[in-house]
């Protein structure tokens, strides 16, 4: 099991620590003992075969209900189980766990996979806890707060997504949930800064231009400048970096709303002869917009689903897109909110 401890891709570096902790340093006396696999009743879970009163450690049982579980989603779907499970399988396979149980899953699950010739996982990506205004949650100071009662209040799902992917990152730091801060980041970042753009431009390109696209304008430096930053931001949710890549996204809104700011479309409109500059603002706006929705979409399907309506667009965005009658409103639900 050393190999969970030496290899520099295979844990998070003070999950690797805390295994070296546990296990013991390469070529040093190995800190391992027995493992008790066994409860008294009374207790939940499985019993042991002919041992009355004993039952299986629910960290025992409870993983291997993950690859029972998993078989029969592959029984149902056609798929090969052994084709991901097998030892010498290339297919990438990930564990998202919180902190808490780290030692389970990056000791005892992996060797339990391991003697009975299973794959071991490619990595164990283990995430911090969450706090509530710096506290833990607590019922009777009123920030034990679950995603049903989060829904139950009728707010948007989405928005706590980003809250969370603003604050994720690769480490097993916890993470805060400031209630005001929340508000006030949805607030600046989803409607100030990235519903903005298209709030702002989007009715000009609809009423004056039959919801069409200036096509020249596509190959303007700032249209080029959101594409580039395709492969970071990439990379950054590769890496588990959502926090990064979503300050990158609203580095690139900022630039986005820099240039609607400088261009006053809403001026450009009022003025005789200047149709071809408007919409040639409009149309780089826009553009921004789908591109910068491209990003978002791993972190708000929903909205993103809502734009893709918005700009009469498919779901995979090939090409230039222009604006079909429906624009307004989708865009007066997505402000509303």
């Amino acid at each position: 099991m050393r190999e969970w401890t030496q290899h520099p891709d295979r844990l998070q570096p003070e999950a690797r620590n805390k295994m070296r902790e546990w296990v013991g340093e390469e070529g040093g006396e190995s800190k391992l003992g027995d493992w008790d696999i066994s409860r008294d009743a009374p207790y939940f879970g499985f019993e042991i075969p002919d041992a009355p009163g004993k039952y299986f450690y629910v960290w025992l049982d409870a993983p291997v209900g993950y690859y029972a579980s998993f078989q029969q989603i592959c029984v149902r779907e056609g798929l090969d189980f052994a084709e991901w499970t097998r030892p010498d399988s290339t297919t990438e396979q990930y564990h998202f766990i919180g902190k808490d149980i780290l030692y389970f899953h990056t000791l005892f699950w992996p060797a339990m996979l391991h003697f009975a010739g299973y794959r071991t996982p490619t990595n164990v990506f283990a995430h911090g806890f969450l706090t509530v205004d710096g506290e833990k949650m607590s019922k009777s100071r009123g920030t034990f707060i679950t995603a049903a009662s989060y829904l139950q209040q009728g707010l948007d799902p989405e928005w706590l997504r980003y809250y969370f992917a603003a604050k994720l990152n690769a480490s097993l730091e916890d993470i805060d949930l400031k209630l005001e801060d929340f508000v006030a980041r949805v607030n600046s970042d989803l409607v100030g800064k990235y519903v903005n753009i298209a709030s702002r431009c989007a009715g000009f390109l609809a009423k004056r231009f039959d919801g069409r696209i200036d096509r020249a304008a596509l190959s303007d430096p700032l249209v080029a400048q959101l594409r580039d930053a395709a492969d970071e931001i990439a990379a950054l949710y590769e890496a588990r970096e959502c926090g990064k890549a979503m300050r990158r996204v609203m580095e690139l809104a900022d630039a986005v709303n820099v240039f609607v700011d400088a261009e006053k479309p809403w001026e450009l409109a009022k003025l005789d002869g200047r149709d071809a500059d408007l919409h040639r603002v409009c149309t780089v706006a826009l553009e921004c917009f789908r591109v910068l929705t491209l990003y978002l979409k791993p972190v708000l399907p929903a909205v993103a689903a809502k734009i893709e309506a918005f700009l009469g667009v498919s779901r995979r965005w090939h090409g230039p897109t222009w604006l079909t009658a429906c624009a307004q409103s989708t865009l007066s639900t997505l402000t509303s909110t």
